[in-house]
């Protein structure tokens, strides 16, 4: 353990009191302005704002400004309201719902089923609230500071979500799938060199594999839901037309994996600022064009 761990979990729980104490509403207040103050610190903005040039080029400085403003606003209302999931999970009308027909359909299968979204939005109360419905498990990347892991995992657990180490690889997640529960994975970060290179904003883009080789190798479909945040606060959940591995393409995986990263791009179009432009999405470039320049 570091020893400004201790300090990092206490800040969090910290924060995590102080919104606790105040009605949803101004707790989501307050967390749009510590966005704020993340933005005017600067944290990792040279890369969002890197990252919205590439992503829409055709924009106006002062209109990528205005997502870029607003993703930190809607990242500081994300982190708010995490402390309180596994309170929303259960709250009547916290959460409405579309799609309730593509639920449906991937329910009736009696089956296990990829439930994959992005960081994007409360991308953690998408899974959780599945869970009234399916058991549902997260594939979760332990964090390095262990405290803070150990109190994250028990709002999951409050929540109702179960969890399937990274580490567990695979097998894990079959094993879950056996027992016919969901598993909740993201798939839009940088997958180094291991990852699918598929069309994202207009480039190849390092993708992970795993939601569509799990898809492919086991059968199962691939349920895509998305948390959207109204003006006033409300959140809609959009479950979208479950996506089947096929058979007749060359490369299943590939061609599965570029189907979801093509659902995702679609959304963050609709919504940008509630996507995590911090991240250095396209780190890594394609094999065929590494080294050129």
């Amino acid at each position: 353990m570091k020893a400004s761990h201790p300090l990092e979990y206490a800040l969090v729980r910290v924060i995590a009191a102080a919104t606790g104490l105040l009605p949803l509403g101004a707790a989501i207040g307050l967390g749009a302005r510590l966005g704020d103050l993340a933005r005017l610190l600067g944290l990792r903005v040279g890369v969002t704002r890197d990252n919205l040039a590439r992503a829409f080029p055709e924009l106006a400085d002062s209109a990528r400004e205005r997502i870029l403003r607003d993703c930190y606003r809607e990242l500081g209302r994300v982190a708010a309201e995490y402390p309180r999931i596994p309170e929303l999970v259960r709250r009547p009308g916290a959460v409405a719902l579309s799609g309730e027909e593509h639920l449906r359909a991937v329910m009736a299968l009696d089956t296990g089923a990829i439930v994959l979204t992005g960081h994007y939005g409360d991308f953690e109360l998408v899974g959780a609230w599945l869970t009234r419905y399916r058991p549902v498990d997260f594939v979760v990347k332990p964090m390095s500071n262990v405290l803070v892991d150990r109190w994250v995992d028990g709002l999951r657990e409050r929540a109702g979500v179960g969890r399937v180490p990274l580490g567990a690889g695979i097998r894990g997640m079959f094993k879950a799938l056996e027992a016919k529960h969901w598993v909740a994975l993201l798939a839009d970060q940088d997958a180094h060199q291991a990852g699918a290179f598929v069309p994202f904003f207009g480039r190849l883009t390092s993708t992970p594999k795993g939601p569509a080789e799990i898809a492919v190798r086991r059968g199962v479909p691939i349920l895509m839901g998305f948390s959207v945040r109204g003006a006033d606060g409300s959140r809609v959940l959009t479950l979208l037309p479950p996506l089947w591995p096929r058979t007749d393409v060359p490369d299943p995986v590939l061609e599965l994996t570029a189907r979801h990263t093509a659902v995702l791009e679609a959304r963050i179009r609709e919504h940008p600022d509630h996507w995590f432009w911090l991240h250095k999405r396209w780190k890594t470039p394609p094999p065929a064009v590494e080294g050129r320049g």
